[in-house]
């Protein structure tokens, strides 16, 4: 055996004692003591060579001084966090940082998945829609009185539903004699054109376009042969169970207006008193 097996690597005195080999070099206790012991963290006494020392990032605990700041429990077996170098039990930590699930009311633990929205936090298994109960995660929802709905739920229990196709109503519609339709859906009873935007009457509540009403229901005049609809304020002139439009009410010789002017009538015919004396 050489001389320096025998001596301190550092202080080179002999070493027939006890002594410790780091990096296949022995040290003599004091040495080693000296450079390569550590400053425990909370007690600022060094960590004996002999003794157990618990590091993290960098910085290092007695045993029995790895504890948590608040319950002052051993966290050498336990999962711990740290706050403001503090180092804390997952319980104490939780229950003075972590948020608190909004529908259970217990502790989310640190690094367990939440959900959260506007300031409010969830367990993610507790963020569910109120009527399916289903669990929403990442898919869309929407909020409603400070409960949240999956998007066909919320279509299901508060959107209209149109009274031709009875599927939601989730933006714009026509409303119909306070019932619910969608645009595309409000049509024509008879020819099916889209009536949104558009005028519109109805007979026995079923709703027709103007050009559809005109004909099925309709008189014609007498005249013109066109419909009479006396839509919009429009004025006609009805006789022994015959209608005019108040423009084609003339004489049938003449054409001078006969609206409130006396007339006579020949035959089928609407003749001024002049026109008429004279067919007689």
């Amino acid at each position: 055996m050489t001389n320096s097996c025998l001596s301190c690597h550092y202080c080179r005195e002999s070493l027939f004692g006890e002594r410790i080999l780091r990096d296949d070099n022995p040290y003599c206790l004091q040495c080693y003591h000296r450079l390569f012991v550590n400053i425990c963290e909370d007690c600022k006494q060094a960590i004996a060579w002999d003794g157990k020392d618990l590091e993290y990032k960098d910085h290092h605990w007695h045993e029995a001084c790895f504890k948590c700041a608040t319950c002052a429990c051993s966290l050498s077996e336990k999962p711990f966090a740290v706050k403001d170098e503090l180092l804390m039990c997952t319980e104490c930590y939780s229950n003075k940082y972590s948020s608190k699930c909004y529908t259970c009311k217990k502790t989310i633990m640190p690094g367990a998945r939440k959900m959260k929205f506007k300031g409010n936090s969830w367990h993610e298994s507790c963020f569910t829609c109120l009527c399916c109960q289903q669990p929403i995660g990442t898919k869309p929802f929407i909020p409603k009185d400070k409960e949240n709905y999956c998007v066909s739920c919320f279509e299901r229990e508060h959107d209209s539903q149109c009274q031709s196709c009875k599927k939601a109503i989730t933006s714009g519609g026509v409303t119909y004699r306070n019932q619910p339709w969608h645009e595309e859906c409000f049509l024509c009873a008879s020819c099916k054109k889209q009536l949104a935007g558009q005028q519109f009457t109805s007979r026995d509540e079923v709703p027709h376009c103007l050009d559809c009403f005109s004909s099925l229901y309709c008189k014609k005049c007498e005249a013109c042969s066109k419909p009479i609809t006396g839509l919009g304020g429009a004025k006609y002139i009805s006789f022994e169970n015959r209608q005019w439009h108040s423009e084609c009410f003339t004489c049938r010789r003449c054409n001078i207006s006969l609206v409130g002017q006396g007339f006579l009538t020949h035959k089928d015919n609407i003749l001024c008193p002049a026109c008429g004396r004279d067919e007689v």
